[in-house]
């Protein structure tokens, strides 16, 4: 189950090469959101499943839903629309549990759990100094070469970063556990409402043909429906350790996909630089061993 999860979640940066051709990048969300917040409602429905209870928890799932769906999904989608190659976008965003992981260990965790001496230790320093550096392999090659690394897709892809990392920071910090299903249809409302005044200064038409059809149905049936389930599901059955282990592959899985499916270049150095990023992520999230007695 975890890769599958896995799988899923890499088609997310395919999935925006293959739509995007032929439509706006918030045009195309905004419906997603839609089409999926009518799905959740149905499904809400069937299965009777409950809502949170207290204005305070529908304001923090809002506040989840605008940093993890419009403001990770837009940064994503418009940096790829802006030319970023599928594969750099999942290696950049892909950092984020470097930066998760970095925070709670200065911050000394959340909730109870938390300690009265942050610290980041050695190890994590050196993992996030060769994660950085080996994004920085990568990147420094693609600047100014062709259309696919300018400073308004890199902002994107970082201001992406930043915000699926403060959301799942804000989510663990103030979200209480509910049923995920009405989790997801409340974070989708908000982000709907943040996306479409948004869409409003987009003047591309859509062409509405297969490709963008099945690019929408693979969103909202595969992507929002299945991987947020299937993601909720392996946290229920003790499977998050796994699934932090495997996300290290999103970035080459992403990669291998867009160069079979966009023939993406695969060079030396992209290798070399998400390798470096893979065993950076590992070392800042490995969990720390058990002083001795």
């Amino acid at each position: 189950m975890p890769a599958v999860f896995v799988l899923i979640w890499s088609t997310g940066f395919i999935v925006a090469k293959f739509g995007l051709p032929y439509a706006p990048p918030l045009t195309f969300l905004a419906i997603r959101y839609f089409l999926s917040i009518v799905c959740f409602l149905v499904w809400i429905a069937l299965a009777r499943a409950a809502w949170p209870r207290g204005l305070g928890q529908w304001l923090h799932l809002a506040v989840t839903g605008v940093l993890m769906h419009a403001a990770y999904l837009g940064g994503v989608w418009v940096a790829v629309k802006g030319g970023m190659g599928s594969g750099l976008t999942a290696l950049i965003v892909g950092l984020q549990p470097v930066l998760t992981a970095v925070w709670l260990s200065w911050a000394g965790g959340t909730g109870e759990a938390a300690s009265s001496t942050p610290k980041v230790t050695g190890r994590q320093w050196a993992g996030l100094l060769l994660g950085l550096g080996g994004l920085l392999l990568v990147v420094a090659r693609k600047l100014g070469a062709g259309t696919e690394v300018t400073a308004l897709t890199l902002a994107c892809a970082v201001f992406a970063l930043f915000s699926i990392t403060a959301g799942t920071l804000y989510q663990k910090r103030f979200v209480r556990p509910t049923d995920v299903r009405s989790a997801n249809a409340i974070q989708l409302g908000a982000a709907l409402l943040v996306t479409l005044p948004l869409m409003l200064f987009e003047t591309e038409a859509i062409v509405w043909n297969r490709q963008f059809l099945g690019a929408m149905t693979w969103s909202v049936l595969a992507l929002t429906l299945g991987g947020s389930s299937l993601l909720y599901l392996l946290i229920q059955r003790g499977a998050a350790t796994a699934v932090t282990s495997l996300l290290y592959l999103v970035p080459p899985t992403t990669a291998l996909m867009a160069w079979v499916l966009f023939d993406e270049a695969i060079t030396l150095a992209t290798l070399a630089g998400t390798a470096l990023t893979a065993l950076g992520v590992s070392l800042v999230v490995r969990p720390a061993k058990p002083a001795a007695a």
